[in-house]
């Protein structure tokens, strides 16, 4: 009876003690989007929505920016710990300081970038930009590597009327015929139609790869900070969007929802086509050679060859293979 009560009283106290013990504390990571929050970057959301992060024992907080560079800068003053950005704003912003900044996987594996303009317009291909007013997002990635895609179809960049502006900008300005055409990532597209319909205007893009240019896009960021001091936590954090971008790949609608119930002012069925649109920049045959979210050394120094004769800097100026680490990436 003594050694019954006895058990019952340690399983007891056992219970009473499991039940009061904290549980594990999450690992809060801050994670800046370069972009309004849209389609193309539901996957973040969808990792937190789905509980791919919780599962990692991560508590993510999101913030959006406003261009790749903006988030390299964020970065690299410690505001937030992680990222998505274009590989060439990195890449820039190496030239010029040391920003303590890595990449630790890839998204993008061709270039998104585009001009868009409308069906009409007297912009029939790249050549057509001379003397003509073009917006761009202020921290665009895609301003990097313009003037060398301008210059390898014959085109003195300084001939072309730059405006830079917020992203929020662009498709109003483009719907109103304040510009002739903006500078975009085709996986905004989607975004474009309904603004562009209120004036009985019609997209048309331009694809820059369609006139040779070729690199990394959409990349994965990461501070040297949290990478030196919590570097398994930017192991799971990759691990957990691959695996969001794997989900929405397979249901572009799914990542639109989780998109949704956290920004409610998305809608849904626009935000499911462009991530449909982003889908072959991320699954095609460079990803499928390389592996996801790898970064391959060819494709590597072709995109930094790009950005260096762009900025008009020797390619010494810099070795591609260190601003990449590859340990965090899925064995």
């Amino acid at each position: 009876m003594i050694r019954r009560f006895f058990l019952k009283g340690a399983a007891a106290a056992a219970l009473i003690s499991s039940a009061v013990l904290p549980a594990a504390a999450e690992e809060k990571v801050t994670f800046m989007i370069d972009w309004l929050p849209a389609g193309d970057k539901a996957a973040v959301y969808l990792a937190s929505q789905k509980g791919l992060f919780a599962a990692e024992g991560l508590s993510v907080t999101i913030q959006s920016g406003r261009g790749s560079s903006d988030v390299v800068t964020k970065l690299a003053t410690g505001s937030v710990d992680m990222g998505t950005g274009g590989l060439s704003a990195l890449m820039e912003a190496k030239t010029q300081a040391p920003v303590a900044v890595k990449a630790v996987a890839s998204i993008y594996t061709l270039p998104p970038d585009a001009i868009f303009t409308t069906e009409g317009s007297p912009i029939k291909d790249l050549k057509d930009v001379v003397g003509k007013k073009i917006a761009t997002a202020t921290f665009s990635s895609s301003n990097v590597a313009w003037p060398l895609v301008l210059q390898s179809v014959g085109i003195d960049p300084t001939k072309v009327d730059l405006l830079k502006v917020d992203p929020g900008a662009l498709a109003p300005m483009l719907a109103s015929g304040q510009v002739v055409g903006t500078i975009n990532w085709i996986t905004v597209a989607p975004g474009f139609e309904a603004p562009l319909a209120e004036t009985k205007k019609k997209l048309k893009m331009i694809k820059w790869s369609d006139s040779g240019y070729q690199s990394y896009g959409l990349s994965v960021f990461a501070s040297e900070k949290i990478i030196k001091e919590r570097p398994e936590v930017v192991r799971k954090v990759v691990k957990a969007l691959l695996k969001a971008d794997e989900m929405a790949m397979a249901d572009p609608m799914s990542a639109a929802e989780a998109l949704k119930a956290l920004v409610p002012e998305i809608d849904a069925g626009v935000a499911a086509k462009q991530y449909s649109a982003s889908i072959p920049l991320i699954d095609n045959p460079i990803s499928k050679a390389s592996g996801r979210g790898a970064f391959d050394k060819a494709l590597l120094a072709t995109t930094w060859e790009w950005t260096a004769k762009a900025q008009n800097v020797p390619l010494s100026k810099l070795d591609p293979e260190t601003i990449v680490d590859r340990s965090f990436l899925p064995k």
